[in-house]
């Protein structure tokens, strides 16, 4: 008898397998500075489990990365020189020091924004040889002993959306040659008894329709932890040794079953990959926030991961889902130790996927991107509070991985992506502190002030992407798929101005998020219910008064003195004064917002099958507004400073 078809009743209304327990061992983690003085020491970092042949890409990545380093380090030497400070005296000099000091760090940052989109559109004007070639798993049979787990992990979801979206996914890969290499297993940790309830029978209906092509279990986990990596690391040590391969979904992913048998086709083909990502497409929402998001994922988004590609090769990023990872190195490498000491840059690891890749490639194994994989799909949340939720959550981790940057063993460019992470948050504070620094020193002494010598500088860093991005569409003859030249560019201009005018927004609440981080302050939150598909007007003043007021009082003692500092300003403080209108105005729909059609992508123009059919299986013509875990209420911080 199959061993797969035996099942042990656990609970009286679901099943699972039969338990095939393996070991999934958290090693102790040095911490930052006993990391630091053990890579000073040469300590010698944990034996690799796999040793492949040196391949031709790792010569060449190391080649693009010097280069890549070298122009970042000429580009912010040279800018550096021309900013120093000169002709300042006492408290002018400081804050000209300062101002110069913060200068070159943004700068750098921003330089290498700008040279990996570069890199980007060379990659997709050009098909990059070292790339990892895609393989057709329609034409190529997988071995039977590829035995590969779909996973889903939950909690308090909206039911029948998620489960809409994985009865489209499990129909489209049991239409594929290959599905009786699959297992899908969903995995809540959901404890609402109502939920649950709908959770189990939706379960039961998803296998009464699919049972007999495909295998789907159910499992609550009973012991909460760790969030998401405690639940498919409790996965893997029940089920783990079952299989070669398992293939992880958020609750808002949807991929086609040919994506998924060619994740596995490619990891056949390459024995030394850990891991293969998928990037992954926003679709579903209608929001004017959202559908700007989506938009520049698809077209300025694809340009900065084929920059990333370029220069890291196998070793790149992982996201923590759409992607396929080889679970024997997984389980005896990625064991997640808590960080030792108190307060919140403590415990449980948040942003896991960092550093099981880096993890992993300490272990010998590689980690890729396959940015031109189609048929994989996620969702963008509906409105600017709601991403800022997820992004504290992203800001915590990053801050918290930065513990691990001197770890044994861990690779370069690992070590790199650990900054990049911290960066991409504690960069806002920066900006503001230059933006602060600046305004003083302009103030201080006028006429030795250099205060917007930045701004066009950044402004240019910060939009040639964007036309590169456009560019490589038109080059490419996509932009038909996009509606046609002209709403390709209509759509472009509205997703730029967009993006400054929540730029400052943005820029306030990751400060906060850091300094909370930081310091372990908790700050209170006053967030909409996550059921809300908009925001109402109270939302959003409740949130945003005391930015909103901060920027009229500039604005008003900016004109009364005269202070043209205080004017340059403007393109930060009038989003500020404007927060609330602009977060409920691009909280809602394009329809009721009367707007014609805009900011179109292709996979909204001409859906994929799995996109209609998971659409279709919801209730609604797309995955409009997915709503979102209604039995938790967001995490009341940042009330005391309601930005």
């Amino acid at each position: 008898m199959n061993p797969y078809d035996l099942m042990t009743i656990t609970r009286p209304d679901y099943q699972v397998p039969h338990l095939h327990r393996g070991s999934m061992v958290a090693r102790p983690w040095h911490g930052f500075w006993k990391g630091l003085l053990a890579l000073w020491k040469g300590a010698t970092p944990p034996p690799a489990s796999f040793h492949s042949t040196p391949q031709a890409w790792e010569k060449v990545a190391s080649v693009r990365r010097s280069r890549f380093v070298l122009a970042i380090t000429l580009a912010t030497l040279t800018a550096a020189w021309l900013q120093w400070p000169r002709d300042l005296h006492g408290y002018a000099g400081v804050l000209g020091f300062v101002q110069w000091f913060l200068f070159t760090i943004l700068f750098a940052w921003v330089s290498a924004g700008f040279l990996t989109a570069v890199m980007g559109y060379r990659a997709l004007r050009r098909r990059d040889p070292y790339a990892l070639p895609l393989v057709s798993a329609a034409l190529d049979p997988i071995d039977e002993s590829a035995r590969t787990a779909l996973i889903m992990p939950i909690c308090h979801e909206h039911v029948d959306t998620v489960f809409a979206g994985l009865r489209a996914t499990c129909e489209s890969l049991a239409a594929t040659r290959n599905a009786s290499l699959f297992d899908v297993f969903i995995l809540s940790d959901s404890r609402d008894p109502h939920i649950l309830a709908q959770e189990m029978a939706a379960w039961a209906d998803l296998r009464a329709r699919l049972g007999h092509s495909l295998r789907l279990f159910y499992r609550v986990r009973q012991r909460h932890g760790r969030k998401k990596a405690g639940n498919v690391a409790d996965f893997c040590r029940r089920w783990g040794k079952d299989y070669r391969y398992m293939i992880v979904l958020d609750a808002d992913s949807i991929m086609s079953g040919s994506a998924l048998t060619q994740l596995v086709s490619l990891m056949e083909a390459n024995p030394s990959a850990g891991i293969i990502q998928t990037a992954p497409r926003s679709v579903g929402q209608d929001s004017l926030h959202a559908r700007s998001q989506q938009f520049a994922g698809r077209v300025s988004g694809r340009l900065f991961t084929a920059g990333m590609q370029y220069w890291q090769l196998g070793e790149s990023h992982y996201w923590g889902h759409n992607a396929i990872l080889r679970i024997a190195p997984f389980m005896a490498h990625c064991g997640l130790a808590l960080l030792p000491g108190n307060g919140s840059l403590s415990g449980e690891i948040l942003s896991h996927d960092f550093v099981e890749a880096a993890l992993l490639r300490r272990a010998g194994y590689h980690t890729w991107i396959v940015p031109d994989l189609e048929g994989s799909y996620e969702q963008q949340p509906a409105h600017l509070l709601e991403e800022l939720q997820r992004d504290r959550r992203w800001c915590q981790g990053n801050l918290k991985n930065f513990r691990l940057l001197w770890e044994p063993g861990f690779h370069a460019v690992h070590r790199a992506m650990l900054v990049t992470g911290v960066m991409a948050y504690a960069s806002a504070p920066l900006w503001l502190a230059y933006i602060l620094t600046s305004l003083t020193l302009s103030l201080v002494n006028p006429e030795g002030a250099t205060f917007p010598v930045l701004w066009p500088v950044t402004l240019g860093m910060l939009m040639i992407p964007r036309f590169l991005a456009v560019a490589a569409v038109i080059q490419s003859s996509e932009a038909t798929r996009f509606g046609g030249i002209g709403s390709l560019i209509a759509s472009a201009t509205t997703e730029a101005l967009l993006s400054m005018a929540q730029a400052p927004l943005r820029m306030m609440a990751h400060t906060v998020f850091v300094i909370s981080a930081m310091t372990g302050f908790k700050l209170e939150w006053k967030s909409p219910a996550r059921e809300s598909e908009a925001l109402s007007w109270s939302q959003a003043w409740n949130h945003y008064r005391s930015l909103s007021v901060l920027g009229g009082l500039l604005l008003v003692v900016g004109a009364w003195a005269g202070a043209s500092p205080l004017l340059w300003m403007t393109p930060v403080i009038l989003p500020w004064l404007l927060a609330a209108p602009l977060a409920v105005l691009t909280s809602r729909s394009i329809p009721t917002l009367g707007l014609p059609a805009a900011l179109d992508i292709p996979e909204e123009r001409r859906p994929p099958s799995v996109l209609r059919n998971a659409w279709q299986y919801a209730g609604r013509s797309r995955l409009f507004s997915l709503p979102r875990r209604h039995s938790q209420r967001l995490p009341r911080t940042l009330q005391t400073l309601e930005f």
